[in-house]
This record gives structure tokens, sequence and C-alpha cells, in this order.
């Protein structure tokens, strides 16, 4: 009898473990794959002066949005939640939208090399950072649901593993398409 009773509190305490080092894992995952997300932003953000010095000989009436520009680029790399980051980064995507769309009224600069250059690798950049929030939502989906799921909730309660937060656009807003008006 005692046998089976050790038999049987080996078999939960290998479940448990198991379950323990999962949630572990998945955790980890997110975690790496955020850093995804912010190596390809920081990438960005790094294209984005040598954007901004191009584009400003050319644009000089739109000071406005590059200053946003700049000034979104600072404050990004003092945001420390993935929600601060979110936020910075949409309304970031949607100043540079505004800039894309603006230099279709300056044929100069869409011949610039310079511009061009940035504009491709703004542009690889972009299709990163979007497969890299992909990659991350999938994965936080998992995690989260882990935490969710029964028998799994109970550690997860059990050693304090918190949800964490999709990579979202905030608001309805941020989802409309960009637009231009030159009769301003």
């Amino acid at each position: 009898m005692w046998w089976i009773l050790l038999i049987i509190i080996v078999v939960l305490v290998i479940f448990i473990i198991s379950l323990y080092n999962g949630l572990v894992t998945l955790r980890q995952r997110v975690k790496n794959a955020w850093s995804q997300i912010d190596v390809q932003l920081q990438r960005r953000f790094d294209l984005i002066p040598n954007l901004v010095e191009t584009v400003k000989g050319y644009m000089s009436h739109e000071a406005e949005v590059l200053e946003k520009v700049t000034e979104l680029r600072a404050s990004w790399a003092n945001a420390k939640t993935v929600d601060e980051k979110a936020k910075i980064d949409n309304m970031l995507s949607d100043s540079l939208k505004t800039i894309m769309a603006v230099s279709e009224n300056y044929p100069d600069l869409k011949a610039n090399q310079n511009f061009i250059s940035l504009q491709n690798d703004l542009k690889e950049t972009e299709n990163k950072i979007a497969y890299s929030r992909q990659f991350y939502n999938d994965t936080v989906t998992m995690y989260n649901t882990k935490l969710e799921v029964f028998p799994s909730n109970l550690i997860a309660s059990m050693f304090h593993f918190t949800a964490e937060t999709l990579f979202e656009v905030d608001s309805a807003e941020a989802r409309k398409n960009v637009k231009v008006d030159f009769n301003k």
C-alpha cells in the first residue's frame, strides 16, 4: 500500500513540476518575443534621425510632423512598459505614414537616393515589426491561455504567474488610414 501511495505522490510531484516548468518556459518566450519587437523598434528609431534630416530640406513647412516624430522618438526611450511603448509606437507609425504620404508631393525628395534607401529600410523594418508583433501576441495568447486552463491555473496562481498584455492598437483613430489634405 505504501508503494502505491509513494508512486502517486511522485507522479503528482512530477506533474506539478512539469506544469510549473511549462509556465516558466512560456513566460520566457513572451519576454523573448517582446525583446524581438524592441529590437525592431530600436532599428526604426535609429533610422528616424536620418529620415528626418533627409526630409527636412524638402518639407520645411511640414516641421510640425518632423518635430512630433523627434519627440516620440525621445519619449519612447523613457517608456518602461509594453503598453507605454505600444502607444508611442502607434503614434510614431501614424507620423511616419504622414511623412511618407506628404513626400508624394515632393518629386525631388522622392528621387533622392538617400530618401529612397531610408524609405526601403523603413519599409523592411515595418514588416519585421508587424511580424514581431504577431509573434508576440501569439506567444502571449498561449501563455495567458495556459494561465487560465485547468490544472495549470492552480499552479499559476500558487506561484503568482500573471497575465501579459497583448500588443494592440489603442484607439479607433489609430486604426484609420492616414488622411493627407494639401488644401490647408
